[in-house]
């Protein structure tokens, strides 16, 4: 959610009964501070960050999340331990993003209070081992004694009741929320969720991380790369820097990346943020219901 969870739709979820959070991925020390103090202007309500361990600030984003008061905090890309005892000696409550049973092992052995299990029909970066939401969310739930959230092409209410069926707690949702009124992506990155169908992403990059991208010219000229068999210097030379925040932030068709997972083809307009919550809870319950008459 780089470029895209900021202050405002936080708020707009934590207001609607979710739990919003603030991504650091795309912000400095600084901007992160503004977002937090923003947000908590404009809710009385728990909201959270969340920071990829794997920033080379990341110990100064730990540092202004801690400094400003935020007790729930989402981490990612990285080793859980890195920062956990930590934030849980300051009285966070501390969730680790996992894409296999193996990393949902350590993040219990590091003291985490739950796991996101996010299967690779995410967008942005994913697991290297691919593992489908469908089958990846029984397995960690069998694995470990704590709450897990699932993530990973959930978008609507069906698919959070098919979460809790497997077994999880709750549901991470990403792609939905980037295509509303409150996040913080350019117009032009929210269209292209909304007209990307169901084939509207690929999966690309392996040999750096992989990452799933909605279809734009750099998406396709990466995995057309990748398919000739470039190597990790010429993929990182293709790269380059700053295309997420060309893409979602700036609207630049051409030369950005626009992340966004397979769930595009289940967002077909841009709403508030407070609606998709209200929907979701609605069409949630209505097939909880629909499941228990036909149970009968």
């Amino acid at each position: 959610m780089v470029w895209a969870a900021g202050c405002r739709l936080a708020v707009a979820v934590s207001e609607a009964g979710g739990l919003g959070l603030i991504g650091a991925g795309s912000m400095k020390p600084d901007m992160l501070r503004r977002e937090i103090r923003e947000a908590r202007s404009g809710t009385a309500l728990p909201f959270g960050v969340n920071i990829p361990l794997a920033r080379l600030d990341a110990d100064d984003l730990v540092r202004v999340t801690l400094e400003e008061g935020v007790r729930i905090v989402f981490t990612s890309s990285g080793h859980p331990l890195k920062f956990t005892a930590q934030l849980k000696e300051a009285g966070c409550t501390v969730v680790h993003v996992i894409a296999a049973v193996k990393h949902a092992r350590k993040a219990a052995e590091a003291g985490c209070d739950a796991v996101v299990a996010e299967g690779f029909e995410a967008g942005g970066h994913n697991g290297i081992d691919e593992i489908t939401t469908l089958t990846l969310i029984p397995q960690v739930v069998d694995a470990v004694d704590m709450p897990v959230i699932a993530a990973g092409g959930i978008a609507d209410g069906r698919g959070m009741a098919a979460a809790l069926a497997l077994g999880a707690e709750g549901v991470q949702v990403g792609t939905r929320f980037a295509a509303t009124v409150e996040s913080s992506a350019h117009e032009t990155y929210k269209r292209r969720v909304v007209e990307a169908g169901d084939g509207g992403t690929l999966l690309t990059l392996r040999a750096l991380m992989p990452v799933r991208l909605l279809k734009t010219p750099f998406a396709l000229k990466a995995a057309q790369a990748e398919r000739r068999g470039a190597g990790r210097e010429e993929l990182e030379t293709l790269l380059g820097r700053k295309r997420e925040e060309q893409g979602i932030a700036e609207g630049n068709l051409e030369e950005g990346m626009f992340e966004a997972g397979q769930s595009a083809g289940l967002v077909h307009e841009i709403l508030p943020a407070a609606e998709v919550v209200r929907s979701m809870m609605v069409q949630y319950y209505q097939t909880v219901q629909r499941l228990s008459r036909e149970g009968r």
